[in-house]
């Protein structure tokens, strides 16, 4: 469970000797460890080269994935939510986004995107405005999207 420093920096033998010189305290930490009153807490996490993060809590005596890159749990921590938020977004992954967004926010932009697309079920009635390589486009549902032409190709500018 050392690191690849950690493992080159002491030898075997080091390594038994720090073991051999705490394992008194081991053994009572052990002892301890079996007592129906104890309650053991514990989480880890782990950092990838790419940045993303697996967290795991330990619970009931089994471990437990509270986050791992697609799947975003609970945060404990404003921190941990807005990693979270950060990961969601820098994968591009609305799902993800949704599973990291509270219930109201969640319902609203569902709502948002719902009426969307609703408005542009027949995108061929609705009344355009064009302006050489610019358009303008009011969406039944109170949404406007803006086009624009680029090398003869329409493309989606904004919406809102």
């Amino acid at each position: 469970m050392m690191t690849a420093a950690s493992r080159q920096a002491r030898s075997r033998d080091e390594l038994g000797k720090i073991v051999d010189d705490e394992r008194a305290e081991l053994a009572e930490q052990g002892r301890e460890l079996q007592s129906p009153q104890v309650r053991v807490e514990a989480t880890a996490r782990l950092r990838f080269a790419d940045g993303e993060e697996a967290a795991l809590e330990l619970r009931e005596g089994r471990y437990w994935v509270t986050a791992a890159g697609a799947l975003p749990g609970g945060a404990r921590t404003p921190e941990e939510a807005l990693e979270q938020l950060r990961r969601v977004l820098a994968r591009r992954s609305y799902s993800a986004l949704m599973r990291v967004l509270s219930p109201a926010t969640r319902a609203a932009m569902e709502n948002d995107v719902r009426t969307l697309v609703d408005g542009l079920t027949a995108p061929g009635t609705l009344p355009m405005q064009v302006l050489g390589d610019a358009a303008v486009v009011p969406v039944p549902g109170g949404h406007q999207v803006r086009l624009k032409r680029e090398a003869g190709v329409w493309r989606v500018d904004d919406f809102d």
